[in-house]
């Protein structure tokens, strides 16, 4: 509406400064359809940045910890990492193969579905995720164990697709594990 009344109002502005009225009628009609479609394609193609991301395309694939890249307080962190994430018919599934800094390996396995709360497996510190996704290029995770929280894990995609870093808090001990991935 406002772009509409601007035209108008240059129209407007020609009338009055010495233009004929047939000339400041052509220019209107001109003007009104150009600022028209301009402001209907305008909040297309700001938004296309994100809109070209999907971010399960983003996430699917093989994700190797980096290790040195990472930080984990107040530690030790694992030895290895690997996260494995696939679409099937129910969604994006995720499997994290860990190994611990004492030699065990854990294999974590559940849904990466955002909006809603999904059972993981592998685990005895949570049994329950559910991820909210915030852009097309990051997503936090409620992890719980019983109902109650367990921790937050916010994952974010570098924009080339290459990277991840998962940043994981704990609201009940000083847990601050930032978590530096590649996609292989």
């Amino acid at each position: 509406m406002f772009r509409v009344r601007f035209a108008q109002d240059l129209a407007d502005i020609s009338v009055h400064s010495g233009s004929s009225s047939v000339e400041a009628t052509m220019r209107a009609r001109v003007l009104v359809p150009v600022v028209l479609v301009a402001s209907l394609v305008a909040p297309v193609f700001s938004s296309s940045a994100f809109a070209q991301h999907d971010p399960e395309e983003l996430l699917v694939g093989n994700w190797v910890l980096d290790v040195n890249a990472s930080r984990y307080l107040p530690g030790p962190p694992p030895r290895a990492e690997t996260r494995v994430y696939t679409k099937e018919a129910d969604g994006v599934k995720g499997i994290v193969t860990r190994t611990q800094a004492n030699g065990s390996v854990q294999k974590i396995e559940y849904m990466a579905n955002t909006d809603r709360e999904h059972m993981v497996t592998g685990t005895p510190e949570y049994d329950a995720v559910k991820l909210r996704q915030i852009d097309p290029f990051t997503s936090e995770a409620l992890l719980t164990h019983g109902g109650a929280v367990f921790g937050v894990a916010t994952r974010s995609i570098a924009r080339n697709g290459k990277s991840m870093t998962i940043t994981f808090r704990r609201p009940d001990a000083d847990v601050l594990n930032v978590a530096v991935y590649r996609k292989q």
